[in-house]
């Protein structure tokens, strides 16, 4: 498992307060797998409950806040040449800089990512990755697509993770018990942040359309740099439906 397992709980977070879900009754044209998803999505929760969050819980109660934050700044600098690499596709030369500025910052007085001291001079973290980049080229998202392990994507980000891989260090790491180190422990990571998170999600009435919402939502968000309309809130969508909460969760 890698860390985009919670991805969609990064996206909830981020719109928590402003997204919209689709009717129960109406058929989402984003969606037109959406009976293949729910079950992706359901398979996904499981999974994520009996392993991945039980873990994170672990990792949070017995490691000390200071290094979670270590592990943390690490995983984030990893991400950096990725960003790098599609700021250039994108023609985002100032952002490449800032961008390039916080991977030499954090890599050599920041102890390796382990210390983040780009942000303290002023350096933000970009996020940009390939499925953006093609976004950024005119490619149609396509269809809303929940993959097993690695939750809510598109056809178009689904494609996108393929060169994403090859921008990541991790890849290259030739031995491959640290390699897949670093995934689990990336993993483990990016849950643990999202803790917090779970009592809020739960008082959604349907936690799938939500996320998806979601998910779709920050997406356009940020191919377009924050351009996109926003989108009215259906305040239906945080009433707590026990019936209906549990029937979504089974």
């Amino acid at each position: 498992m890698t860390r985009y397992i919670c991805a969609s709980l990064l996206l909830a977070a981020a719109l928590l307060c402003g997204c919209a879900t689709q009717p129960a009754t109406k058929r989402d044209p984003r969606d037109p797998f959406e009976r293949i998803n729910r079950a992706t999505f359901k398979f996904n929760d499981a999974l994520d409950r009996a392993a991945l969050k039980p873990i994170a819980k672990g990792y949070r109660k017995i490691t000390p806040h200071f290094v979670q934050t270590g592990v943390s700044n690490f995983m984030d600098n990893l991400d950096n040449p990725r960003t790098i690499v599609n700021d250039l596709l994108q023609g985002k030369l100032k952002a490449s800089l800032n961008d390039t500025g916080r991977l030499l910052l954090n890599t050599t007085i920041g102890l390796g990512g382990i210390l983040d001291p780009a942000t303290d001079a002023g350096l933000d973290k970009g996020e940009e990755d390939f499925g953006q980049t093609m976004g950024k080229w005119g490619i149609h998202s396509g269809p809303y697509i929940v993959l097993p392990l690695l939750g809510s994507s598109t056809l178009r980000d689904a494609i996108g993770r393929v060169p994403d891989t090859y921008t990541s260090p991790i890849h290259y790491v030739r031995q491959s018990g640290i390699r897949w180190g670093l995934y689990g422990l990336s993993a483990i990571d990016t849950r643990a942040r999202f803790l917090d998170l779970e009592q809020a999600l739960s008082q959604t009435y349907d936690r799938y359309a939500f996320l998806k919402n979601a998910y779709l939502q920050r997406r356009e968000y940020q191919v377009t740099d924050g351009q996109a309309p926003e989108e009215p809130l259906d305040e239906s969508d945080m009433l707590e439906d026990p019936a209906g909460d549990s029937a979504t969760q089974k």
